[in-house]
């Protein structure tokens, strides 16, 4: 059990405080209204929120194991897929409705925090080695 909390523990906990933000009704939130600035406010909210989810996603992932595509890609799947049983929730909430583009949004953010602490862990796509057939069909 301590495994699996030291894992996934921050990922679940960033979940529950999405899943909270996402069940107040609207209005209910002491959030100003910006003006035009709101759409910007609320979008950039979506993206960082879910590239931080994606990391923490990541962890669990991964564990303690050297870091590789296939973690990478789940770590995203099951980022996009909370995002969009969030958005689906977000139906059922008074006053709240739930948006397919912000779907896209989380992703989009969820995809940058993947390639960022890909980059800052030092992952590298191995090379594409040629299959020996085509290599040799080329040296006719």
């Amino acid at each position: 059990m301590k495994s699996f909390l030291t894992r996934w523990g921050l990922a679940l906990l960033w979940m529950l405080i999405i899943f909270t933000f996402s069940s107040q009704p609207k209005g209910t939130l002491l959030v100003p209204d910006l003006g035009v600035w709101d759409f910007v406010t609320k979008k950039s909210a979506h993206f960082i929120e879910y590239a931080f989810l994606a990391v923490f996603m990541l962890r669990g992932a991964r564990g303690s194991a050297p870091l590789r595509l296939s973690h990478l890609i789940w770590a995203f799947a099951l980022t996009v897929l909370y995002a969009a049983t969030d958005e689906y929730h977000q139906t059922f909430v008074p006053g709240r409705e739930g948006h397919w583009p912000d779907v896209v949004v989380d992703g989009l953010g969820a995809m940058t925090g993947l390639i960022l602490q890909g980059w800052r862990q030092g992952f590298r796509l191995p090379p594409k080695d040629p299959s020996p057939s085509k290599s040799q069909s080329h040296r006719r």
